[in-house]
């Protein structure tokens, strides 16, 4: 007789998977590329091992920037500073086509295909880090608005609602 065993999700535990270092979350006294370089790696390692839909990154990615860019524009409020552009507009894009028209994509439907369990560790992995390396918000919103752009890009390239469920193809050594 042979026994199965049961198939679990394999995933390699925050910073595990880093060549040069003991697999622990940076602390807030670590240099901020450290922490940042962290928060990079394991969006990129988690987005790659998962095959991560554009679309599920693009919404997990696009809350953080909405949080993130409200505290500081309301810090920046109280004491009577400008954000820069960078910092509130998404950042262009180089994009050989027109934007695809949205209006042939049922949002409904898009919306219940999403493996909301997916979305919710990933946005897991972004808060964790971001709160327990206390990454500042100016630089987490730099990394951010750099994913944006690449999600844009991708989405750009959309043509039916099935692109949106493609992987994130992310360039090498991102």
């Amino acid at each position: 007789m042979t026994t199965v065993q049961p198939r679990t999700l394999e995933y390699t535990p925050l910073g595990m998977n880093m060549e040069d270092s003991s697999g622990m979350l940076p602390g807030p006294s670590e240099p901020l590329e450290d922490r940042l370089l962290f928060l990079q790696e394991n969006m990129v390692n988690f987005v790659n091992q998962y095959g991560l839909p554009v679309v599920e990154v693009a919404l997990v990615v696009s809350k953080f920037i909405r949080i993130i860019t409200e505290k500081l524009q309301n810090t920046a409020e109280e004491s009577g500073e400008e954000l820069p552009k960078s910092i509130l507009e998404p950042w262009p894009i180089d994009s050989d086509g027109d934007a695809p028209s949205i209006d042939s994509f049922p949002l409904d439907r898009v919306l219940g295909s999403v493996d909301q369990d997916r979305m919710d560790i990933f946005d897991t992995i972004i808060r964790t880090i971001l709160n327990e390396a206390e990454i500042p918000f100016a630089s987490a919103i730099t990394v951010l608005r750099d994913w944006e752009s690449k999600i844009r890009t991708q989405l750009s390239e959309s043509t039916s609602p099935g692109h949106l469920f493609s992987p994130l193809k992310l360039p090498e050594g991102f």
